[in-house]
């Protein structure tokens, strides 16, 4: 088949869209999400399908067996988890069953022969992480839970009466109120709570105590269950008073008792990620040194039970350490990913040397597990959507799902490449490219060129498939697009990813020059038709570029969510953590702020710009984009407002992400330079 059709948004949202993989406790099978697109319904359905790995007849055989959907009914089918006994799979979703329609996601099982997924239990307030216990006859579940309230009963009564009579109000006296792209539960905290499948009991293990769980990016890597049932070990915030920006510490809970025991806590450290060894004698978990430093990466640490101290094991190795954590079954070492030059390798980190060995070389992993000796991953890279590849034991890994190749064969994708070129301070900076399906170099006409800036600013444009900021239905469009990991950029080592601290807008802007330089020096390069584009930070840079840049340099720009004026922004979600990011709260030294804020700049701004923002933004309040348009308007500079009322900080839903493409290659199609 000809690989001739043009790659579009349409193209981007037929692509189904595979999640992290769970394998079974024999390591023959795989179960992960899958979300299919749906334009017509606007709307991303997700299901989830059996990946099959290992014959049954021959474990250390690979099968011929096909995926196949295991469920189709449901709303946001996620994160399936297999029972130990390998005879269940627990997910959470949103369904309708036996007359009754779930108003909040629900804990279902399914068995992975098939059947219909049955209600484990009706949690009135909603389930929002679970993990099983080693029994396989329990489940842990977190739910944001009415704290002053005992029982099931009680919060269903409350959560019925608020649906039912509101207020509609958002009514508190907390510092961490809202997050991302929702205002957080009025008066509800995370708790932990324990399902007994038999019984259908449901018990709150902080039920009438003050613990609970973080408030924001809730989900299972927060706790995690000894091996012998009788403790979960999590993480909280041991101040009083909730803040975004406060260490986190962990402790353990006596899963028949309740009890607590707080086993690794320090104010100058931040804690989080906590996994069991297989003897249940150490806890592995993620430490940072925020005492130090805010921007210090996350390090491999592990907690000791026979003396109840902790140590950092990876200090001398200069990664920032991810969740998950999983334990080799060996016991002597921890697999992991970190970022590593553009890349995020699978690593085993071995605790006894303490050295890191890659056991997924190259690539982006996405989400990975082992089970059995059986590795099952989700690779991605900058040309490859998310594709789910095994590992058998002493064999290399192969690829066990085919789900996008028959809509990928027929499209040609960018050709992309990496360079180095030397920006602020001296420093070689990487830049991927992606050129257009029929670029030549030689052609009479010389192609745009458009800068992709990612956010952040401690964020990566890598070896990774991007949805959102696709690099291909840019380049397919006509765009030589350039991805400048500029200073502050995640992976190249904690001296350059911390260089900009207490000044940003300054080596960052002076990278992506340097960037351009490098292109507009290349001779198919349109010097008349040099764009940049960014959301987030990489929108703060784009208004930077307005300001700092030489005036008709840039034809165009586009600034998604971006930050504008530092002092505002402490409308946000994450307010508490900008005087560490930028040397100072603005009340103590406007100066600096304003320094760091593009709007200081605004007497200097004139290219066209196309501003677009989603009103539920948490991260960067729609008031940033509205003011940097109307900043714009009022100076007499080309502009145009392309405003979101149902999105957040990203463009989700599918026919706002089709909008919002179209808007953005129309902008910069009509603007060419005037010089």
């Amino acid at each position: 088949m000809a690989r001739n059709a043009p790659y579009t948004v349409d193209t981007l949202w037929q692509l189904q869209r595979l999640g992290t993989p769970s394998l079974s406790p024999d390591g023959r099978c795989a179960v992960a999400a899958v979300a299919r697109p749906d334009m017509a319904h606007d709307h991303l359905a997700s299901s989830l399908w059996l990946f099959p790995i290992a014959s049954r007849n021959d474990p250390s055989g690979a099968t011929t067996a096909q995926p196949r959907a295991l469920t189709q009914c449901g709303d946001g089918d996620s994160r399936p988890a297999w029972s130990p006994r390998g005879d269940l799979i627990a997910f959470i979703a949103r369904r309708e069953q036996q007359g009754l329609r779930d108003d909040e996601p629900q804990l279902y099982l399914i068995a992975p022969d098939g059947g219909e997924a049955r209600r484990a239990v009706q949690v009135p307030t909603g389930v929002v992480a679970l993990r099983w216990f080693p029994d396989g006859r329990r489940i842990a579940l977190v739910s944001w839970v009415w704290p002053d309230l005992a029982g099931s009963k009680a919060q269903a009564q409350r959560m019925q009466a608020r649906r039912e009579q509101g207020p509609s109000a958002l009514v508190t006296e907390e510092s961490l109120y809202r997050w991302w792209d929702r205002n957080l539960p009025m008066g509800r905290v995370p708790h932990l709570l324990v399902l007994d499948l038999a019984s259908g009991r449901l018990r709150d293990l902080f039920e009438g105590t003050a613990r609970e769980l973080p408030r924001f990016d809730l989900n299972e890597n927060a706790f995690d269950i000894s091996p012998d049932g009788r403790h979960i070990v999590y993480v909280h915030d041991p101040a009083p008073h909730k803040h975004h920006g406060h260490p986190l510490a962990l402790a353990r809970v006596d899963v028949a008792s309740g009890a607590v025991q707080e086993i690794a806590q320090n104010p100058d450290w931040h804690l989080d990620a906590p996994r069991h060894s297989p003897d249940g004698q150490r806890i592995a978990f993620l430490a940072s040194h925020r005492g130090l430093k805010h921007t210090m990466p996350a390090q491999l640490a592990v907690w000791q039970a026979h003396d109840s101290r902790w140590q950092v094991e990876s200090g001398q190795w200069d990664h920032a350490v991810n969740a998950p954590l999983q334990w080799d079954e060996d016991g002597l070492s921890v697999l992991l990913t970190a970022q590593d030059r553009g890349e995020q390798p699978l690593w085993r980190f071995d605790l006894a040397d303490r050295r890191a060995e890659r056991l997924v070389a190259s690539g982006w992993v996405a989400g990975w597990d082992k089970k059995a000796g059986t590795l099952a991953v989700a690779l991605e890279g900058a040309s490859q959507p998310p594709q789910l590849w095994a590992q058998l034991p002493g064999q290399p890994l192969r690829r066990i799902e085919r789900l996008n190749d028959e809509l990928l064969r027929r499209h040609r994708l960018a050709r992309s490449e990496v360079v180095s070129v030397t920006g602020a301070l001296g420093d070689p900076v990487s830049v991927r490219l992606f050129y257009p399906p029929d670029f030549d170099p030689t052609r009479a006409r010389p192609w745009p060129v458009l800068h992709l800036l990612h956010g952040g600013p401690h964020s990566v444009y890598g070896d990774n498939w991007h949805w959102r900021w696709n690099a291909h239905v840019f380049a397919a469009a006509g765009h030589v697009v350039a991805c400048v990991n500029y200073h502050g950029s995640s992976g190249w080592g904690y001296a350059f990813l911390d260089s900009i601290t207490h000044r940003w807008g300054q080596l960052e802007v002076d990278d992506i020059e340097a960037a351009s330089d490098w292109l507009l020096a290349q001779p198919w390069a349109d010097r008349r038709r040099l764009h940049a584009a960014g959301g987030s930070y990489g929108g703060c840079l784009a208004a930077w570029l307005n300001g700092r840049a030489e005036p008709g340099r840039y034809a165009a720009l586009v600034c998604h969510a971006g930050c504008w004026d530092w002092q505002a922004m402490y409308a946000d979600d994450a307010y508490d953590t900008h005087a560490r990011e930028l040397g100072a709260d603005y009340w103590d030294n406007a100066e600096l702020i304003a320094r760091q804020s593009p709007s200081s700049l605004a007497g200097q701004m004139q290219v066209p710009t196309l501003v677009s923002h989603g009103a539920r933004d948490a991260r960067v309040p729609d008031a940033q984009g509205l003011a940097h348009y109307n900043t714009l308007k009022a100076r007499g500079v080309p502009a145009r407002l392309l405003w979101f009322p149902t999105e957040h900080h990203w463009i989700d839903g599918p026919r706002n992400s089709r909008l919002w493409y179209r808007e953005v290659l129309d902008w910069l199609a009509r603007h060419p330079s005037s010089d």
